[in-house]
C-alpha cells in the first residue's frame, strides 16, 4: 500500500475543552465579590475621590485641548499635501506647528502645576484643622476625666486662639458685623468672670444661665456641625457648647470650686426669679447696644447689601421657619417683633439651666451630649450628603468628559489616513509620534492618578451605581 500524498494534510482535530464544574460557580463568585466591591465605597473613599476627582478632570481639559491641537495639526498637513508643498517644506511647516504646541502644552502644565500646589495648600489646612479638631475633643474628654479644674483653662487657651481667628477670616470676607452677636459677647462676660470676677455671684449666675441656654441650643437653632476638616465649622461649635461645659464642669464636676470661684458659696441653689432677672438684664444691655451700633448706626451698609448681619441672614432664609415667619411680617415691624423674639427664646432656652441642670450632675450630663449628639448628626449629614452629591456630580461630568474625548480620538484615528504617505519621511514623522504620545492617556503627565479607579476597564463589574449609593447613604 502506497503512502498518501504530502500535499494532502489530516484535517486538525477538534480541541478538547475540559469543562470544569466549578467554572460557573466560581464565575459568579467573581462577579459577587466585584459587586460587592464596588458597593464598599466608603465615606473616606468619597471624600479622597471627591478631590482626586478635580485633578482628573483638569487633565481631561488638557487632553480635549491636546486633541484640538492634533486635529488643527492634521489639517494643516492636509493643506499642505493639497498645494503640493514638497516633503522638506511639508516637514518644516509641520515641525513649527508642533514647537508651538509644545510652548502652549509647557505653558498650560506650567498652570496646571501652579493650581495643583495650591490645591496642595488647602489639603494641608484642612489636614491641620482635621488633626486640631480631633484632638481637641478627645483632650477635652481626657481633661473632663482626669484632671476637670483644667477645663477652663483649656477653654481660655482655646478661645485665645479661635475668636482671634475667627475675627480676622470674617472681616476679610466683609462678615464682621456677625462678631456682635450674643455668642461672642457671652464668651467674653465668661472670660471677665473666670479671670477677673470669680466672686462675683450675679456675673457667674448670667454665665451660667446664657451659655445653658442661648449659646447651646444655638448648636440646634444655627444647625452647627461637627466636621472636622472646616475650621469655620469647628470654631463656629467651640463658641456655642465649649461654655456650657465649663460651667457645668465648674458646677459639678470640679474638685473645690468654692475656693476657686467664691462665688459658688453664695449660690448653692438658682432662685428662678432672680437668675432669669439678671441674664435678662444682660441680655438687654447687649441687645441695646446692637441696636444702637449695628441696626442704626450701619443702617445703610446693611440694607445695600454691602454687609450682612444675623437677622438679614435669617430673613433672607426662606427655607427656615424663621425666615419664612419674618417675610409674613410687615418690614416696618420685622426688627421690632425679631428682638422681641429673641428675648422670649433667651427667657425658654435658661428655663432648664434654672429648674433643672443647675441641681442635676446627670441631667447636665445628658444635656452636653445630646447638644453635641445634634452637632455630630449634623455633620454625619453635611459629610454624607453634601460630599456625595458633589463628587456624584463630578464623577457625571467626568464621564460625559471621557464619552466625549473617545469620540473625538475615534473621529481623528480615521480620518487623517490619506495622508500619512505625505508625513511619512524626515523628521515630521518623528514629530507626529510624539503627538500621539502626548495624546494617549497612558502616556500623559502624572495628573492621571486615579482615573483607573474611577472608570476601570471592566464597566460591567466594577462601574459605581450613584443613584444606589446615594439612596444607602440617605
Amino acid at each position: 500500500m502506497s503512502d498518501p500524498p504530502a500535499s494532502i494534510s489530516r484535517p486538525p482535530s477538534p480541541p478538547i475543552t475540559l469543562k470544569n464544574p466549578f467554572s460557573a460557580s466560581f464565575e459568579r463568585f467573581r462577579r459577587e465579590e466585584a459587586a460587592d466591591w464596588a458597593g464598599a465605597f466608603t465615606l473616606l473613599d468619597t471624600v479622597e475621590t471627591y478631590f482626586d476627582s478635580h485633578v482628573d478632570l483638569l487633565q481631561r481639559k488638557l487632553q480635549k485641548h491636546s486633541d484640538r491641537l492634533k486635529k488643527d495639526l492634521m489639517s494643516r498637513a492636509e493643506e499642505f499635501k493639497i498645494k503640493d508643498f514638497s516633503g522638506d517644506q511639508l516637514a518644516e511647516n509641520f515641525e513649527r506647528e508642533f514647537k508651538g504646541f509644545k510652548i502652549k502644552l509647557q505653558a498650560r502644565m506650567t498652570k496646571l502645576s501652579t493650581s495643583w500646589q495650591s490645591a496642595k495648600v488647602v489639603r494641608t489646612r484642612e489636614k491641620v484643622s482635621f488633626f486640631f479638631g480631633v484632638m481637641s475633643l478627645v483632650f477635652s474628654a481626657l481633661l473632663f476625666g482626669l484632671a476637670p479644674q483644667w477645663v477652663h483653662i483649656a477653654y481660655t487657651i482655646l478661645g485665645s486662639y479661635l475668636l482671634p481667628y475667627r475675627a480676622y477670616t470674617y472681616k476679610k470676607k466683609a462678615w464682621h458685623y456677625f462678631l456682635f452677636d450674643l455668642c461672642y459677647y457671652v464668651n467674653i462676660l465668661n472670660f471677665i468672670y473666670l479671670w477677673g470676677l470669680p466672686g462675683s455671684p450675679a456675673l457667674f449666675t448670667a454665665c451660667y444661665c446664657l451659655s445653658h441656654g442661648s449659646l447651646a441650643s444655638a448648636v440646634i437653632t444655627w444647625r452647627n456641625s461637627l466636621v472636622f476638616h472646616d475650621q469655620d465649622k469647628v470654631t463656629s461649635l467651640f463658641i456655642h457648647i465649649y461654655p456650657a461645659f465649663t460651667f457645668t464642669v465648674i458646677r459639678h464636676f470640679y474638685p473645690g470650686a468654692d475656693q476657686r470661684f467664691p462665688a459658688l458659696l453664695e449660690l448653692p441653689h438658682l432662685n428662678p426669679l432672680r437668675a432669669l432677672l439678671l441674664s435678662g438684664v444682660i441680655y438687654l444691655s447687649w441687645q441695646l447696644l446692637y441696636w444702637k451700633f449695628v441696626l442704626v448706626n450701619r443702617r445703610t451698609k446693611i440694607e445695600s447689601g454691602q454687609r450682612m448681619t444675623s437677622f438679614s441672614f435669617l430673613l433672607n432664609d426662606k427655607r427656615g421657619a424663621i425666615g419664612r415667619s419674618l417675610s409674613a411680617i410687615p418690614p416696618a415691624y420685622r426688627l421690632m417683633v425679631f428682638m422681641f423674639g429673641q428675648l422670649v427664646y433667651a427667657v425658654l432656652t435658661e428655663a432648664p439651666a434654672v429648674y433643672l441642670l443647675y441641681d442635676s450632675p446627670k441631667a447636665s450630663g445628658a444635656f452636653l451630649i445630646i447638644i453635641l449628639g445634634v452637632s455630630v448628626w449634623n455633620g454625619g449629614g453635611f459629610y454624607i450628603e453634601v460630599f456625595g452629591r458633589k463628587f456624584e456630580r463630578e464623577l457625571e461630568a467626568l464621564r460625559k468628559e471621557l464619552a466625549e474625548s473617545n469620540a473625538r480620538l475615534s473621529s481623528g484615528r480615521s480620518s487623517p489616513t490619506d495622508i500619512t504617505p505625505a508625513l511619512s519621511r524626515g523628521p515630521s514623522s518623528d514629530a507626529l509620534s510624539a503627538l500621539n504620545d502626548l495624546s494617549s492617556p497612558e502616556n500623559s503627565p502624572p495628573l492621571m492618578m486615579n482615573s483607573k479607579t474611577l472608570l476601570p476597564e471592566d464597566s460591567s463589574t466594577s462601574t459605581l451605581d450613584m443613584n444606589g449609593e446615594t439612596k444607602k447613604n440617605q
